[in-house]
């Protein structure tokens, strides 16, 4: 019997990765990876005219993500050393709130050269953060009418989501939003372009599209925040839902000729990076909290029953997995927090030093960092570089270190990140609770889980064994499972999980002494924690508003 094969497109923010995978077991057998050309503009709009961006935007080319269809997919497949008719289905996840607007055909608007030196016309990434006020805006609307869909979102709303990001454009670009047909998040145009169907995937609109039980905010609540804003959603984002593992469509022969998959094969609905690692770990069971720790950090959590929990990013039946509730939680900086002070607090002698030894900066790091004794450093630091996604959802905060002093290291305060950014995961972890969502394992996946030292604390902070996702990609092997189950290939995503995933279970285990010892500093970060993120006098917004100021905003 000829061996069937599925392919996963994993679209994140620097770069898109195909994987070639076999049906059977989930083997890798060929990749690829196509590096965006623009990346992330937060600084200039380099794909446009390149003039100064405002603060807290971070936005994307859509041309970067059809040159991973172009390029990534058929180099996938060269690798793989497969018939192209032996592949039966394509699966995609995305970046989720990665948010554009196109016309009646699917043209980005920032393509049209009329709007090509507009930011607002452009993709604006999961991490653009220009959209606080209208968030806030709809929250305290939504409190004010008592709209019960706010409580699956904790109460509060993130700036990240498609909500607040197009107000923003209706607000800052009205004549962006009169053009545009379709407001539409990245997974589903991308399922759009390969079928020529326009679909929007159930669980992207139930997290970032505030759909629930089927039904959007109404037009009466989007005319509540602006004159002119009530037809959004019936206007502008009226497409068919499908749920996770569901066909979108077929491969049409525009997409074949660019990708080199065969026409006609089954391409299945999109679904969100981090939710489709919930798939590709097998971490389909209540009770098993899915971390996917990169450059950010998503944490899943599967509930057999609907549990109100504040602060969460969305609370889903089916967002992960068909009949358990999909709880969504997360930072929005973990591996960039790292990034950051490679980048600007390693002193020159260590460079030397690290070159001298043969190793990397990073190697020599984190070698001197855990030399030390828990809590020799002296220091507590807030993980707020790129704000507060959980639980406070707030973008206005921002990152902080206390205790420092003239005796303070480089690895010092490089040891107390990382001790801080897990801290905020723990923050998480007793949120869902406290609330009544038990988190019995953690089963990690990313870029991070290279890093061993950082497992380790992962571990000893929340108490908690680790399992690990072998998987070279879990995200793209997530997306072809789901492929699998919409070519038929598979009943369900149970069955298809089971047989095609790979995990370490318990690779990490709590050390109970290092766990104590945590505990204290715990303790002091949570402290932090609410002085900063929930007291009356929110000195970080402040400082954000002066610097707002400073380049002529609001």
């Amino acid at each position: 019997m000829t061996e069937k094969y599925l392919v996963g497109v994993d679209f994140g923010t620097l770069s898109g990765r195909a994987v070639v995978v076999r049906a059977s077991d989930g083997v890798q057998v060929g990749t690829a990876v196509t590096p965006y050309k623009y990346a992330v503009m937060d600084r200039t709009l380099d794909a446009g005219d390149g003039q100064k961006l405002p603060p807290e935007f971070a936005l994307q080319n859509p041309q970067d993500y059809m040159a991973v269809l172009g390029q990534a997919v058929p180099e996938a497949i060269k690798d793989a050393g497969v018939s192209p008719a032996d592949i039966v289905g394509v699966g995609i996840d995305a970046t989720s709130a990665t948010v554009f607007v196109t016309d009646a055909e699917g043209t980005p608007l920032c393509e049209k050269e009329e709007f090509s030196s507009n930011p607002h016309a452009y993709v604006k990434l999961w991490k653009h953060h220009g959209a606080q006020d209208q968030a806030d805006r709809i929250i305290a609307l939504a409190k004010e009418r008592g709209e019960e869909w706010l409580e699956r979102y904790g109460g509060i709303l993130s700036s990240e989501m498609l909500f607040p990001k197009i107000l923003e454009t209706f607000e800052k670009a009205p004549e962006v939003y009169a053009a545009a047909d379709v407001v539409i998040d990245l997974l589903d145009w991308v399922t759009w372009k390969l079928t020529g169907e326009l679909s929007f995937s159930a669980s992207d609109s139930g997290y970032k599209r505030m759909l629930t039980d089927g039904k959007y905010p109404t037009r009466d609540f989007c005319e509540g925040l602006a004159e002119g804003f009530g037809g959004v959603f019936e206007e502008k984002m009226n497409a068919p839902i499908k749920q996770l593992g569901e066909k979108v469509g077929t491969l049409s022969a525009e997409a074949s000729k660019l990708t080199g998959l065969p026409e006609g094969i089954a391409v299945a609905a999109g679904n969100i990076d981090a939710h489709v690692v919930v798939a590709g770990a097998n971490a389909v069971k209540p009770g098993q909290l899915t971390a996917i720790i990169g450059t950010s950090g998503c944490y899943i959590l599967n509930s057999e029953e609907y549990k109100p929990v504040p602060g969460v990013f969305g609370n889903v039946l089916g967002g992960a997995v068909a009949g358990l509730w999909g709880i969504e939680g997360g930072q929005t900086a973990v591996g960039d927090v790292f990034a950051w002070y490679e980048d600007n607090g390693v002193p020159e002698r260590y460079e030397q030093a690290a070159r001298e030894e043969g190793i990397s900066v990073l190697d020599y790091m984190m070698n001197k960092a855990f030399e030390m004794e828990i809590g020799e450093h002296g220091l507590v630091a807030l993980d707020w570089l790129n704000g507060n996604r959980s639980i406070l959802s707030d973008a206005r905060l921002s990152g902080a270190i206390i205790g420092l002093s003239l005796q303070t290291r480089p690895e010092d305060i490089y040891r107390a990140l990382m001790e801080g950014t897990i801290f905020g995961i723990r923050v998480i972890i007793d949120n869902f609770e406290e609330h009544g969502v038990p988190v019995t394992e953690i089963v990690g996946a990313g870029g991070l889980l290279k890093n061993h030292h950082f497992m380790q604390m992962l571990a000893d902070i929340t108490g908690r064994p680790v399992s690990i996702s072998e998987a070279e990609q879990t995200g793209a092997l997530g997306s072809a499972i789901f492929a699998a189950v919409a070519a038929g290939v598979y009943d369900d995503v149970y069955a298809a999980a089971k047989a095609m995933s790979h995990v370490t279970e318990h690779k990490y285990v709590p050390n109970e002494e290092a766990s104590a010892k945590y505990e204290e500093l715990y303790g002091i970060y949570r402290e932090l924690h609410d002085f900063f993120g929930r007291g009356e006098n929110l000195l970080m917004h402040r400082l954000k508003d002066i610097r707002a100021r400073s380049f002529g905003e609001k």
